[in-house]
């Protein structure tokens, strides 16, 4: 991918980030969006080399600014979202292009459903021997180091805070994430790292899927 101009707009548009010097420059924007739609989708043909992924959604770079103390109008990324094929597949992955080394991407549950929430909590206060296995391997681990994600601070309604899993039981998202350089986004190669690296989180996904798809005695629900 070429990320050079994509770049070169996004550092302008931070020190510009006002709704005149984007009007002047919309056909800037217009060029480089298109060119952030060739890189997710060129994304998602290779993730689909090794995934059953149905969309990419591209998230609008206007800002939401009603709730917001921050009321500058526009972001300084640009980031999408991959889609598995449910219900059989579950998990998501997310890519963030922005400069000054602040690019990242992200794999797992961000806000899962309360039904979904409680299975997997249901699964760890059960046992948690094979997540923790998996959270171990050596690809994975190498990959993305660690779990992370917002969590409850003791235990959830109906779990007792003295369980042996209850480090994994209080989360509320089970999320990991990547940084990228900007030498690593200009890499030529870098469309193949992202694939590679959402590859090596399948192990997590594969367990996942399995546990969001079957009941608590291995029974399917789907």
């Amino acid at each position: 991918m070429n990320a050079k101009p994509i770049f070169k707009f996004l550092n302008a548009l931070e020190k510009n980030n006002n709704r005149e010097w984007f009007a002047d420059n919309k056909q800037e924007f217009r060029n480089i969006e298109t060119e952030i739609k060739i890189v997710y989708n060129s994304i998602l043909e290779v993730l689909n080399t090794h995934d059953n992924v149905d969309k990419v959604k591209i998230f609008r770079i206007y800002r939401d600014v009603r709730f917001s103390k921050n009321k500058l109008p526009y972001k300084i990324h640009f980031g999408g979202s991959f889609h598995r094929v449910k219900p059989e597949l579950r998990g998501g992955y997310y890519l963030q292009i922005q400069p000054n080394n602040k690019s990242f991407m992200a794999a797992g549950f961000w806000n899962p459903e309360p039904t979904d929430l409680l299975r997997i909590r249901k699964e760890f206060e059960t046992d948690a021997s094979e997540m923790r296995e998996v959270l171990e391997g050596a690809v994975l681990k190498n990959t993305w180091g660690t779990l992370t994600g917002d969590e409850v601070k003791t235990a959830p309604k109906g779990f007792s805070r003295d369980h042996k899993n209850i480090d994994l039981i209080r989360k509320k998202q089970f999320i990991f994430t990547k940084n990228f350089t900007d030498a690593e986004v200009l890499d030529p190669n870098f469309t193949d790292l992202v694939s590679d690296s959402f590859k090596a989180i399948r192990p997590y996904f594969n367990y996942m899927s399995n546990v969001l798809t079957t009941d608590l005695n291995g029974v399917s629900t789907i």
